[in-house]
């Protein structure tokens, strides 16, 4: 289903009462893309610290941060993106003025609908707004599909860092749009 056929899609912030759905979507989205790259052991404990709905509601209330949200008419919540201000990597050193798309899901159901380019383009729109003049992200190196997105919307890889899971480092790709 192309977006044209889709019903459409509004964008919005989301509020506390939205952080129940987006636990649920978070913890869909992460176990079914990451999810057997990890033990189960690692697996709870990442998504109760990450995704548990007191976690989304920490998100919200904290000013270095702003979540927005894919929903549609019914107001359901089919994907969400998460910009922070203030973190950092070192193969940044070279960039000025950079904020952090930390996360960007969408429910497996819209993928190819162009739900993502929205999200990408509401949170760019924000990090302007903002005053930002790059944008940056760590993706997965075995997340093809999320890679190729973020070169379409045209971000460039220039480094590495690592990401942490219980105890299994992965390597996630350091990427950055000028804004």
């Amino acid at each position: 289903m192309g977006i044209s056929e889709m019903q459409p899609i509004s964008i919005r912030k989301a509020a506390l009462s939205d952080a129940k759905a987006i636990s649920e979507l978070g913890t869909h989205v992460w176990t079914q893309t990451f999810g057997h790259t990890v033990s189960p052991e690692d697996l709870k404990t990442y998504l109760t610290t990450s995704y548990s709905p007191s976690a989304i509601e920490t998100d919200i209330n904290n000013p270095s941060k702003d979540l927005i949200l894919a929903t549609t008419p019914s107001n359901e919540i089919i994907g969400f993106t998460l910009m922070t201000k203030g973190s950092s990597e070192n193969c940044l050193a070279s960039f000025t003025n950079y904020v952090e798309l930390q996360r960007i899901y969408v429910h497996p159901d819209h993928h190819g609908c162009g739900v993502g380019k929205m999200l990408a383009k509401a949170v760019e729109d924000l990090a302007r707004q903002q005053g930002f003049e790059n944008l940056w992200l760590g993706v997965w190196e075995e997340n093809a599909k999320a890679l190729r997105l973020y070169e379409k919307l045209g971000f460039k890889a220039i480094g590495t860092k690592e990401f942490l899971v219980g105890g299994q480092i992965d390597t996630d790709l350091v990427m950055v749009k000028r804004l």
